[in-house]
């Protein structure tokens, strides 16, 4: 009777621990992404009973229960849009974000509720992406924002190893480089007839203005046996006309099917960088037949600088800067982690966890390491209906449990009053 005392007391104790895992997981239920919890029991020792002289018996007892593990459930939970386009959600059960805390200690979660913190420093004004408790956030950066103007374009970033991945800090205040054009296309049919004709571009000066680039074409006189030629005069000048940066003449020779086949007109100076005039061959570029007279058109590389606008975070987890522009750049990357043992992970809070012997160390993967969602958050993967239903059993096995100790108690009673 003793015995059966004692089997009832561990049955409470355990099934008391079940009702704090499941209490804790209902208080968790709109927790961005925890992580819920469920009991794993097993037997205590079995005691034997020998029968005869051999001291051999198939008749045993056990001698209660006990908290084997509280296992963690990995299931994706609920997806929530949100107008932060910080907020991060990994798609998926397998994955986990990095966190780096006070003393540079490692954390790991599934909560994404992050944002970009400006702070100051002696060198200048910076941001940090950081989770809702202040801990950086980890990842690789794309050391091309050490100075003021971003160098170089980035336009996709792979992760560095495991090992070499920090927080994810960035300047508040960026440029944008000034990259000036270099060349300028030219297309359009100057047509056969004896009347002048202009061509223009909008060309970018290093100093990050758009300039102006004309042609004015006039036919020669003479004109050749066969086709046509036309002097060209190629202006750079500023927006407003009021500058003249250069002035080239030229000349350019079609032939009687108004293909071009020579042009003395091969650059321009744009307020310090020169332009390259490609007025195209054959009947690629300008031409000048009996057919239509086509409006010109024109095509020119380069680009304005601009001012830092935002950093966002996409799919791939690649933080980018938008600039008022309208380009971008990926400055860095966050870092998605994964575990051999995901369940090992030692829990420290709600959302948090550490490593332990049991999960192993992080690791990337070598292929499709991970996707995230931004603007979005995933919430507490607990089902409310689920866990009072294993709320309601828990319970019952409580009760149960403690309806053996008080029939233990009885039995003992009347054994003594015997």
């Amino acid at each position: 009777m003793l015995q059966s005392i004692y089997a009832g007391v561990s049955g409470l104790q355990s099934f008391q621990t079940g009702i704090d895992v499941l209490a804790n997981n209902i208080a968790n239920v709109n927790t961005v992404g925890f992580r819920g919890s469920s009991t794993e029991f097993s037997n205590l020792f079995e005691q034997h009973f020998a029968s005869g002289t051999t001291g051999s018996s198939t008749r045993q007892v056990g001698l209660g229960t006990r908290v084997s593990a509280t296992a963690l459930d990995l299931h994706t939970g609920s997806y929530l849009n949100t107008d932060n386009n910080a907020d991060l959600a990994i798609i998926g059960d397998d994955g986990w974000f990095g966190l780096a805390g006070p003393n540079n200690e490692q954390f790991f979660t599934r909560a994404g509720n992050f944002h970009f913190d400006p702070f100051t420093t002696g060198s200048g004004t910076s941001v940090r992406l950081v989770s809702e408790e202040g801990y950086f956030v980890t990842g690789t950066l794309g050391n091309n924002t050490g100075g003021s103007v971003l160098s170089p374009v980035i336009d996709s970033l792979e992760l560095g190893s495991v090992s070499a991945q920090g927080a994810l800090i960035f300047p508040a205040d960026l440029q944008y480089p000034v990259q000036p054009s270099t060349q300028a296309d030219f297309f359009g049919n100057l047509g056969v007839d004896p009347v002048t004709q202009v061509l223009s571009a909008t060309v970018i000066s290093p100093n990050s203005e758009r300039n102006n680039l004309r042609l004015v074409f006039n036919q020669t006189t003479p004109q050749p046996a066969s086709g046509t030629s036309w002097d060209v005069v190629a202006t750079t000048q500023s927006a407003d006309g009021t500058v003249i940066y250069d002035t080239q003449n030229g000349v350019v020779t079609f032939d009687e099917t108004g293909n071009l086949i020579r042009s003395t007109l091969t650059s321009i100076n744009n307020d310090g960088a020169p332009v390259a005039i490609n007025l195209g061959t054959g009947l690629d570029g300008v031409l000048s037949n009996s057919g239509p007279t086509v409006a010109g058109a024109a095509t020119v590389d380069g680009n304005l600088g601009g001012d830092l606008l935002e950093y966002t975070v996409n799919r791939r987890g690649e933080v980018v800067s938008t600039f008022t522009n309208g380009l971008q750049s990926v400055v860095g990357r966050v870092a998605i982690y994964h575990f051999q043992n995901d369940q090992g992970l030692e829990a420290i809070s709600g959302n948090r966890f550490k490593v332990s012997d049991n999960s192993g160390k992080p690791i990337f993967y070598a292929q499709n390491n991970g996707e995230l969602l931004s603007a979005t958050l995933e919430n507490s993967n607990v089902r409310l209906e689920t866990a009072l239903t294993e709320l309601i059993i828990m319970q019952r096995s409580y009760d149960a449990t403690a309806k053996t100790i008080s029939t233990s108690d009885q039995m003992l009673q009347k054994a003594l009053n015997m």
